[in-house]
């Protein structure tokens, strides 16, 4: 079985846009309105979906928060919601606008006891680790920053203090769709006792999931894509009317069985 492939939204002014390599002048934009691509996701079935607040990633704006929230609504599927969440306060605002779980990246290195202090009001189902790492090292505000701090000694600190569920990104495939790094994931799921691992950055169609199939027994169960979806890098797109997605019934969803949120496996 494949593991998990979570549709990536990246949110900047409003729109949904992609960067390669984490580069903020490397951006193309994919749509204006990303509540019609959430629910066009929505309708290719997809499972759960990853929101990135590029904006608040870089300097706390949240001009993007009234669309997130829009998104969140309209959707009867889980929504994960990273960027710029660095305080108890941004928890509970991203949790109030409907997403399932917060990813907390930044936030994570320059103020480890956060993450101890929302694992124990919240639970280790909604607080999420994001690990965005570039030669090994992670990266901060945005990617924008290095940290000096070695991304294996971060989830270990991390899985210490209860986290369940890490996003690693590798900045240096993201948006590249060159492949992931295999060799990162199984140097982080070897390390690791508890926490399961979700893998980003790199994926450029179907061969490359199939090796994140191969990390299974590294504690790799599921995978975000973004560039290679939007860019119809799937076989199997050409039968989920991407090309006519303006003809599209956006909320006429699949008959497909559905999980909700309590139907998700726990991470805890």
């Amino acid at each position: 079985m494949l593991p998990l492939i979570i549709p990536a939204i990246d949110l900047r002014d409003g729109r949904c846009v992609r960067l390669y390599q984490g580069a903020y002048d490397q951006e193309t934009v994919y749509f204006d309105d990303p509540v019609e691509l959430a629910k066009l996701w929505r309708v290719q079935n997809a499972r759960v979906l990853h929101l990135v607040d590029l904006d608040a990633a870089l300097g706390g704006s949240d001009d993007n928060r009234a669309v997130i929230q829009r998104m969140a609504e309209a959707l009867d599927i889980p929504v994960q919601l990273g960027g710029g969440i660095r305080s108890m306060d941004d928890i509970e605002a991203a949790l109030e606008l409907g997403v399932y779980r917060v990813i907390i990246g930044t936030a994570a290195v320059r103020n480890p006891e956060l993450i101890s202090e929302a694992i124990e009001r919240f639970g280790c189902s909604r607080i999420v680790v994001g690990i965005d790492a570039k030669d090994g090292e992670v990266r901060v505000q945005g990617w924008t920053e290095g940290s000096g701090v070695d991304a294996v000694d971060l989830a270990l600190d991390m899985e210490r203090r209860g986290v369940r569920r890490i996003v690693y990104t590798d900045i240096s495939r993201d948006g590249t769709m060159e492949g992931p790094n295999l060799e990162a994931y199984r140097t982080l799921g070897t390390q690791l006792n508890l926490t399961r691992i979700t893998a980003s950055g790199g994926i450029g169609g179907y061969e490359d999931l199939l090796g994140i199939k191969e990390l299974t027994s590294y504690g790799v169960d599921s995978v975000i894509v973004g560039r290679a979806l939007y860019e119809n890098r799937f076989p199997c797109q050409q039968f989920w009317c991407w090309h006519d997605k303006d003809k599209v019934d956006l909320d006429t969803y699949s008959t497909a069985p559905m999980r909700t949120t309590a139907d998700l496996p726990s991470d805890c």
